[in-house]
C-alpha cells in the first residue's frame, strides 16, 4: 500500500550556477508543495501504513527550516534545484519515515522533481 502526505511552504531561491541570462539566476519564489510517499503493509490492528500525524510530526523540523526561508542559506542547499531539494529533504527524513519510497518536490503544478532513494 502507498499513502502520500503533502505539505506547502513558501520559499525563496536562486539558482548561482546557471548562465546570466538564465531567468533562474534571479531570486524569486515558489510556493512549493512537497510530497512524502510512503510504501508499506497496513497495520493488521491500526489499518495504517503509517499513521499521518506520525508523518506530520516527522516532516515538522524540515518545514520549518524551509518555510519563508531564503533557500540559499540553508545548509546544503546552496544550489537550491528543485532536484538537490528532493535529496535534501530524503536524506533527513529516511531515518525518521523507514517506510518513506520517494520525496517529490514541486516548484509549480506543472513543474517537479521526485527522488527515490536511487
Amino acid at each position: 500500500m502507498k499513502i502520500t502526505q503533502a505539505f506547502t511552504l513558501e520559499a525563496a531561491h536562486h539558482l548561482p550556477l546557471v548562465p546570466d541570462t538564465h531567468r533562474c539566476k534571479r531570486l524569486h519564489g515558489h510556493s512549493y508543495r512537497i510530497e512524502l510517499e510512503l510504501d508499506g503493509p497496513v497495520d493488521g490492528r491500526t489499518g495504517f501504513v503509517a499513521d499521518f500525524f506520525d508523518v506530520e510530526a516527522a516532516f515538522a523540523p524540515l518545514h520549518e527550516a524551509l518555510d519563508h526561508r531564503l533557500l540559499n542559506e540553508v545548509p546544503g542547499l546552496e544550489n537550491p534545484t528543485a532536484e538537490r531539494i528532493a535529496l535534501w529533504i530524503w536524506e533527513r527524513m529516511k531515518g525518521a519515515l523507514p517506510l518513506l519510497s520517494a520525496v517529490r518536490v514541486f516548484e509549480t503544478p506543472d513543474c517537479w522533481a521526485e527522488y527515490r532513494g536511487d
